[in-house]
């Protein structure tokens, strides 16, 4: 397990990052349009795996903004932003707001995510949302770069994700 803060409280994960170097987790989840997405979809592509509790929360919104806008600058990359929410929250928030260069992905069919990433809160009030992560994967889909973000209202190191990638 790790501990985080959710404004100041410690909260707690159900497991850990997967390590650096290590072959990212295999994982089935859903696209806006309901169709299923996992590794395979990405074969020889970097993966930058946005990972939050809820797109209705401000933090949460403007990450998947940021990284809408840093990943028009990379080549062969992909940019996932996952969370609980369902597939039509994630449509009608990146059709309003305009983002096209990011792939929203929800977890609800998919609960073994948040624990073979070790993101998912297990205390709390968040318990059973996943917990702010930022995990950047090479073409070969292996971990260069992960941050388990330690306040939850907090947003992630972009700078240090978006340098890990080639």
């Amino acid at each position: 397990m790790a501990t985080v803060t959710l404004k100041g409280n410690p909260v707690e994960t159900c497991g850990e990052l997967p390590a650096i170097g290590s072959e990212m987790p295999f994982f089935c989840l859903v696209k806006s349009d309901l169709s299923e997405a996992g590794p395979a979809d990405f074969e020889g592509k970097q993966l930058v795996l946005n990972i939050f509790p809820s797109l209705d929360t401000a933090v949460c919104a403007a990450s998947v903004r940021r990284f809408n806008q840093e990943a028009a600058s990379f080549d062969n990359t992909v940019v996932l932003c996952i969370s609980a929410d369902l597939p039509f929250a994630h449509k009608r928030f990146c059709e309003v707001e305009g983002l096209n260069n990011v792939i929203s992905l929800s977890v609800f069919r998919s609960p073994a995510f948040g624990k073979d990433f070790g993101v998912e809160l297990v205390t709390g009030p968040l318990k059973g949302l996943l917990a702010r992560a930022v995990i950047v994967v090479d073409n070969e889909h292996k971990v260069a770069y992960s941050e388990l973000v330690s306040e939850i209202v907090q947003e992630p190191d972009y700078q240090a994700a978006l340098k890990a990638l080639a």
